[in-house]
């Protein structure tokens, strides 16, 4: 594999490869004989015409998304300015933050796509609604008070006149991460960051701990870190909801459909050192709609892979990690659908309403979920445990192996529980060091990335939807440097590791 970037200095150009024709996928092909047109009878054509359309009346049912003439309904535009792929929280941050700070009202075109318009399994309203500034990563911690701030106000920044105002039902009690003895130097070292960057957190020795939460046991505690500001948990469903709202009211058009691929054109370009390089543009999206076979295409300018756990398949059309595997286009996006189990229980002798969000040592982590003494929690499995991601069945057995033991030896109370309900959803899992890929692909000029997140994406979507708009718009970040995060140090192997992953 190229490493340190060598590959990309010093270019000069070899050739340039011509795209291939774009013709529409709808646009039948017509091939033209010579000769003496046929006599037929010019009834013939319009008679077929109205039995097929007699057949396809019949065909019609409420909610089909197809009229009686074979048209799909709510057919996306042929041409956008940025086509984001991918509905979830990130996707629509992103398209609310672009119309937001566009330059003139209306300047831009932008379309969000969307294969699963009822989120069944978006990982957005899967998850436990977390937010925290105890992060190991400078850049980490600066997005959740981005985010959290942007709650505290989310009124005036999503509201729409004549709508009830938005309530995101945040509960502001913390985090509380536990150590052990071989840990306490690391989260000594995460705190001494998170309050360098302005975070309140507070450390606990295990007496403090034990005088502050007397139903918990400290056996095996060393050191623990709460949040006192800014961190809690909130209604990921709602915020999802107030996010694309907002921005459609914006102008910002919605398609329901999956992105089968691109139509790219190409450069090839050659380093002094003789390494051929191939730069690619996106410059069709092709989308398949609902109930059908065929793909849309829609010519567009700039594309964002807001694709969350899907982001690495998305990456993949565009070319990138196909290559050879020591070349540049050898190297993939490193993200991957990881499933992660969420269980609900009630304990009537639980913890009660101070409960913050649980950290365990072991891993396992736990909440108050509403105020008639159910919690919820879970653990992310070992390498060796990780489950089949292909569908969203829960392991209840995984509860009582891995889960049950941890929690009960944490918290005494625990031992009598009983399971409610459960689910499962998604990690937009980054394999190479569980952060971020966020910004604008190397070798395809016109794609950005924002997807990676391993389980934060949440709490750091409206950020990074700020920032992604900042770059787009700008060509350069403003609020918060993100560079960091660029496909570029997974190009030079340098890995920019999260310690704080849940």
């Amino acid at each position: 594999m190229i490493r340190g970037g060598a590959a990309l200095g010093r270019l000069r150009p070899l050739r340039a490869v011509s795209a291939p024709p774009f013709a529409s996928p709808l646009e039948p092909r017509r091939q033209f004989g010579t000769g003496k047109p046929r006599r037929r009878d010019i009834f013939s054509g319009f008679r077929k015409e109205l039995a097929d359309f007699g057949r396809r009346l019949k065909d019609v049912r409420p909610g089909s998304n197809w009229d009686p003439f074979g048209i799909p309904k709510d057919l996306p535009p042929e041409q956008v300015d940025i086509i984001i792929v991918g509905g979830g929280i990130i996707g629509w941050s992103i398209a609310f933050w672009l119309k937001i700070k566009e330059p003139r009202k209306g300047g831009i075109r932008v379309i969000v796509i969307e294969r699963d318009i009822q989120y069944t399994k978006a990982s957005t309203v899967l998850s436990v609604g977390g937010i925290r500034q105890q992060f190991s990563t400078p850049e980490n911690i600066k997005m959740s008070q981005f985010s959290a701030n942007f709650l505290r106000s989310v009124n005036d920044y999503l509201g729409i006149s004549n709508e009830p105002p938005i309530d995101i039902q945040f509960n502001p009690m913390g985090y509380l991460f536990l150590a052990s003895e071989e840990g306490a130097a690391t989260l000594e070292e995460n705190v001494k960051i998170q309050r360098t960057e302005g975070a309140e957190v507070s450390l606990l020795s295990p007496t403090q701990l034990k005088k502050k939460y007397p139903w918990l046991n400290t056996d095996g505690v060393a050191l623990a870190s709460h949040g006192l500001e800014n961190e809690g948990w909130f209604d990921p469903w709602t915020l999802l909801n107030a996010l694309r709202r907002k921005a459609m009211s914006l102008g910002v058009g919605q398609s329901l459909g999956e992105v089968m691929s691109f139509s790219c054109s190409s450069n090839q370009l050659v380093t002094e050192d003789g390494v051929d390089v191939n730069f690619s543009r996106i410059v069709f999206v092709n989308v398949q709609l609902p109930d059908s076979i065929e793909c849309f295409p829609i010519e567009c300018s700039m594309v964002v892979n807001a694709a969350g756990a899907w982001s690495g398949r998305v990456a993949e059309m565009a070319g990138i990690g196909t290559g050879p595997p020591d070349s540049l286009t050898g190297i993939k996006l490193p993200v991957e659908p990881k499933k992660r189990y969420v269980y609900v229980w009630n304990c009537p002798m639980g913890p009660g309403l101070e409960t913050p969000m649980l950290i365990d040592t072991s891993g396992a982590y736990f909440r108050r979920e509403g105020i008639g003494g159910n919690y919820l929690g879970s653990i992310s499995p070992t390498e060796e445990e990780e489950p089949d991601i292909k569908d969203l069945e829960v392991d209840h057995e995984f509860f009582q192996e891995k889960v049950w033991p941890k929690l009960a030896h944490r918290v005494p109370a625990f031992e009598s529980l009983k399971v409610k309900s459960s689910w499962a959803g998604y990690y937009d899992y980054n394999t190479f060091d569980q952060n971020p890929v966020i910004g604008l692909h190397p070798l395809v000029a016109n794609l950005y990335l924002a997807s990676g997140f391993s389980g934060h994406g949440l709490q750091h979507s409206l950020a990074v939807g700020n920032c992604i708009a900042e770059l787009i718009l700008e060509g350069k970040y403003k609020t918060i440097d993100l560079a960091r995060f660029s496909f570029d140090r997974i190009i030079r192997d340098k890995k920019m590791l999260e310690r704080n992953i849940i």
